[in-house]
């Protein structure tokens, strides 16, 4: 996947230097770097699968990418913030060699939208395009950082992507074959590599936050395919998960535990406390009940104080969060 991505953009760099001669002359840069583009892509259908053309919009006066489902629509199918957004080539997973998968928060859970163009350099083009207004935003956001700082937060490859078996937070399920996705601390699976939305989010925090990765199972786990165990242990619970070859175990764990070794950032602590409700393969949730005291988090840059300490139970239904001064309750309904 990578290797296939960095031919693309070799590519088009190449024709870019001495064929357009964007180098020499800069104003033929202006395609991916006026802050503002407009086109059509090939898009998947979230519930179809078929790619149709939609337009795509990306404003950075909006901060936003936006796509339309008519070319007469006045109002996008969905609005994906600059803030959130990630662009990384996928033609593997997709089907094509100009495949992009790109990924935005909503309603805080990931979402995937794959898309392509005939034309590599048009592509190409709006995923430079997608990295220049995210560079514009980070040079707003992080007014002290340095342009090498910022260049690495412009788009991300994904740690690492496959398929592992997993059981559910009682562990006395039978092991599902599902498709993970390690997108920096988030862990995804998914029923179908190219499904819109994960099944559900795992965030593997640090080893200072109490997070652990461990070769194997715990004892007497059973109802595993395959031999390679890992065990994931957070704060909450354990999470098992089973790999084909030792290989792929291996990958794995030097994956989450990269992660496990980083010492967590304060914009990190906020998605930790406040990632609460995670989805189940049932369509069941987990609910964390707590109280948080965002207020203290904010002006201190400290992690939320939980108050009363967790609890954990299961409910079919809705969530309702109530914002009321400082203090950010969620509650099921």
């Amino acid at each position: 996947m990578i290797l296939a991505s960095l031919e693309l953009l070799r590519e088009q760099w190449i024709r870019a230097k001495y064929e357009r001669q964007e180098f020499i002359y800069p104003e033929k840069q202006e395609p991916y770097s006026a802050g503002y583009r407009e086109g059509f892509l090939w898009k998947r259908g979230r519930d179809n699968g078929q790619f149709l053309s939609r337009k795509f919009v990306l404003t950075e006066r909006e901060g936003a990418l936006k796509y339309f489902n008519r070319n007469d629509a006045k109002e996008p199918k969905a609005v994906m913030k600059i803030e959130h957004l990630n662009a990384t080539f996928q033609p593997a997973k997709i089907g094509h060699p100009h495949g992009l998968q790109v990924t935005y928060l909503k309603d805080n859970s990931t979402r995937n939208i794959f898309i392509y163009h005939e034309d590599g350099k048009e592509i190409v083009d709006w995923f430079n395009a997608l990295r220049a207004a995210r560079f514009h935003y980070l040079q707003v956001a992080f007014p002290g950082a340095s342009d090498a700082d910022l260049v690495p937060k412009l788009s991300r490859n994904y740690l690492k992507e496959g398929y592992m078996e997993k059981t559910g937070p009682k562990q006395t399920e039978g092991f599902r074959k599902r498709w993970f996705t390690m997108d920096d601390r988030r862990l995804m699976y998914f029923k179908d590599p190219l499904d819109a939305f994960a099944r559900g989010e795992v965030f593997i925090g640090s080893k200072e936050s109490g997070y652990t990765v461990l070769h194997g199972f715990p004892p007497s786990t059973q109802g595993h395919h395959w031999p390679h165990g890992i065990t994931i242990v957070t704060p909450d619970r354990k999470f098992l998960f089973a790999c084909e070859t030792e290989s792929d175990q291996r990958e794995w764990v030097a994956a989450f535990q990269k992660a496990v070794d980083r010492p967590m950032l304060p914009q990190e602590y906020r998605h930790f406390q406040h990632s609460s409700v995670v989805l189940t393969e049932t369509g069941r949730a987990q609910l964390r009940d707590a109280t948080w005291d965002t207020a203290a988090s904010t002006r201190g840059h400290r992690p939320a104080t939980r108050v009363p300490p967790p609890s954990v139970r299961t409910w079919r239904g809705h969530v309702r969060s109530v914002c009321d001064g400082d203090q950010f309750t969620v509650t099921a309904e």
